[in-house]
């Protein structure tokens, strides 16, 4: 009846409640910092829960971290990605902010990559770095880095100037669809690649970068974790992108068969022989591993789609950021 109040019912009212906001930190013998990010983002964001992941570490993170008022869990299985994993299966938010807890990155930040991601619907908001000199950012990661992320916009597409940020906001929707297979400091780069793939609403803002406290020391190992990164790239890849890669692995093999057997070919319209018969057979299998490289390439993007069918459903069963407070 017009003009008649009625109550809101109780799922009505649960969709109106605001975000609940989930601060995420791994770490890995940071006892020297933990404290500082913690109540860093406590500060910036004082709804949130602040967890801390702590990776089996050998100092006294856990009990720094929980005296600082954080949520401390445990991961022992070591490596970045393995905690990545463990924390977005376990917890349960509508936004995850990620962030290092290696004191580097600006917790006042957090605040508008919130604002961003819920404004504009976003799904991923990522910290790109912005150091002040390079002593903070040192000269061979920001190389490593500046390679890495046109390696992925080469084979991906570009959409981030900093794929290896470790301080990211998330949608619900983002982490309950994402596989997190990588076991290492690879899995910023499978954050990333995952986005592209699917092609996700995303955005990239800008965020001071700061020096590590005196105590605090880097992890991350810059030519074997580099090696393992492009690896990762490499592997997804052939996984996403199937055909180009055999594809491109057939015309390789076709062109070595080519120019092998060509001399051949036209030595037998000459003379009617084949002078180099093991040549022959070579080439003759090279030709047919071309073709196979080109076929397998056309079945497994078919599989391929069907995987990302699968994905992009998971993803769109989640309600979208921010949806939950219109009428």
């Amino acid at each position: 009846m017009i003009g008649t109040t009625t109550r809101p019912t109780e799922s009505h009212s649960a969709e109106l409640r605001p975000p609940r906001i989930a601060v995420l930190i791994p770490c890995f013998n940071e006892e020297a910092s933990v404290a500082d990010v913690v109540r860093g983002f406590r500060s910036a964001l004082p709804g949130a829960l602040i967890y801390v992941f702590d990776n089996d570490s050998s100092d006294a993170t856990p009990a720094v971290a929980s005296n600082a008022g954080a949520i401390v869990r445990k991961e022992r299985l070591r490596g970045k990605g393995n905690v990545v994993r463990r924390m977005f299966a376990d917890i349960d938010a509508d936004i995850y902010v990620m962030a290092d807890g290696d004191a580097t990155y600006e917790p006042t930040c957090s605040a508008r990559m919130i604002g961003l991601l819920l404004d504009e619907r976003l799904d991923m908001v990522v910290g790109a770095r912005i150091a002040a000199d390079d002593a903070v950012y040192r000269r061979g990661h920001q190389f490593g880095n500046r390679l890495l992320t046109v390696a992925v916009a080469r084979l991906f597409g570009k959409r981030f100037t900093d794929i290896l940020s470790g301080y990211r906001v998330f949608s619900r929707r983002f982490v309950k669809s994402f596989p997190a297979l990588s076991g290492g400091f690879e899995t910023e780069t499978e954050l990333t690649i995952h986005a592209l793939e699917l092609r996700l609403p995303v955005a990239e803002v800008p965020t001071p970068y700061k020096m590590r406290p005196a105590g605090s020391e880097s992890k991350l190992q810059t030519f074997a974790d580099g090696l393992k990164i492009l690896r990762l790239i490499a592997i997804l890849y052939k996984n996403e992108r199937p055909f180009r890669f055999f594809s491109a692995l057939s015309i390789i093999i076709g062109a070595v068969a080519i120019g092998e057997g060509t001399p051949l070919v036209v030595t037998f319209i000459e003379t009617g022989l084949v002078p180099r018969l093991p040549t022959a057979i070579l080439a003759t299998g090279l030709i047919m591993l071309a073709g196979l490289s080109f076929v397998t390439g056309l079945i497994l993007d078919t599989v391929t789609r069907g995987r990302r069918e699968i994905r992009r459903l998971a993803y769109l069963s989640i309600r979208a950021p921010g949806a939950g407070n219109e009428d």
